[in-house]
């Protein structure tokens, strides 16, 4: 009898001990994706990086089987975002749609961090936007060698606007000024929309940025071009010169945005995602749509981005750290 029971009770434990293992050996087996992905974005909606995310989330749906949520965490200069997915699952569900300008000046420019590099694990890069420089047409100036010469002429005179202390318009022109030797007066603006008003008033008198936030106004004369920041002219802008072309080569100035992953995420899962990007950015109508607002699809694998990521915080730290730049 004893005998016996030992035997039930054996059997009991094994049956138990399979349906604890079952919902494991499922969960194990479960192929990527199972449910919704969320992109976070580190700025409001409408912005480059934004409008980079959304270019590749509904497709990427389509072709995973899962929708792609955009999740827009603006706010602590990109900070919150960063920190949210650094602390996230590594399962491949929240993802981040990072912007050069947070990955690699944010490490420059404040002392303390609730995220670092190497939290974040590189997927693929989605986007690059060129830049262009803008004056009031009051500059008397109607090419870069010219706008040059009358800055050298005029040293400290001249107030340039930016989106923000640290911003990619911030750092860019301070890099700019670098290159030139020449001097002029930063005046930080909250954003885009208020940086361009004032600019168009004549209270600053320059302004480097992206082209879409731009390009009505140059093309009703109301800001002048003088160049754009990139190795080839931009389709917006085709009778704009590069840099190169108006007398300053090498002078270049891209902000990216690119996916990444919380550190640690299985590397079949960066895997799959990365192919799914790359197909998503290598279709015409993703191209097309990415043109169509002023960016350039451009794809990179995680290695490829990962030398993006080392090179440009080199780049970008020199600068930030020469011109003592601190974000706000």
């Amino acid at each position: 009898m004893q005998y016996r029971n030992s035997i039930l009770a054996g059997a009991v434990v094994a049956a138990a001990g399979l349906a604890l293992s079952a919902p494991l050996a499922n969960a194990q087996s479960t192929p990527y994706p199972s449910k919704p992905i969320s992109i976070v974005v580190p700025n409001p909606p409408g912005g480059v990086v934004d409008t980079s995310a959304r270019l590749i989330a509904d497709t990427m749906a389509k072709q995973l089987g899962q929708a792609v949520v955009i999740d827009n965490r603006a706010g602590g200069s990109g900070n919150i975002a960063y920190q949210m997915v650094a602390r996230a699952p590594k399962d491949g569900y929240t993802l981040l749609a990072s912007y050069s300008a947070y990955h690699v000046g944010n490490p420059s420019m404040f002392a303390k961090l609730p995220w670092s590099q190497k939290d974040l694990v590189p997927v693929a890069l989605i986007t690059v936007a060129t830049n262009v420089i803008t004056v009031n047409p009051a500059v008397p100036a109607n090419n870069l060698k010219e706008f040059i010469a009358y800055l050298k002429q005029n040293p400290g005179k001249v107030n340039y606007a930016s989106q923000g202390n640290g911003s990619l318009s911030h750092v860019g022109t301070e890099l700019f000024t670098q290159v030139t030797d020449t001097k002029m007066v930063h005046v930080p603006y909250k954003g885009s929309g208020p940086a361009i008003q004032d600019v168009l008033a004549g209270q600053v008198q320059v302004f480097i940025t992206t082209p879409p936030s731009v390009i009505g106004h140059i093309q009703t004369g109301k800001l002048k071009p003088l160049a754009v920041t990139s190795k080839a002219r931009h389709p917006m802008l085709p009778n704009v010169p590069t840099t190169a072309e108006a007398g300053l080569p090498g002078f270049e100035l891209e902000a990216w945005v690119a996916l990444f992953a919380p550190a640690g995420t299985p590397p079949d899962v960066v895997a799959k995602l990365t192919t799914n990007v790359k197909q998503v950015l290598e279709q015409a109508e993703t191209k097309k749509r990415a043109e169509a607002v002023g960016i350039e699809a451009r794809y990179l694998d995680p290695a490829g981005l990962g030398d993006l990521v080392a090179k440009d915080s080199e780049y970008w730290g020199k600068i930030i750290k020469a011109k003592n730049i601190t974000a706000d």
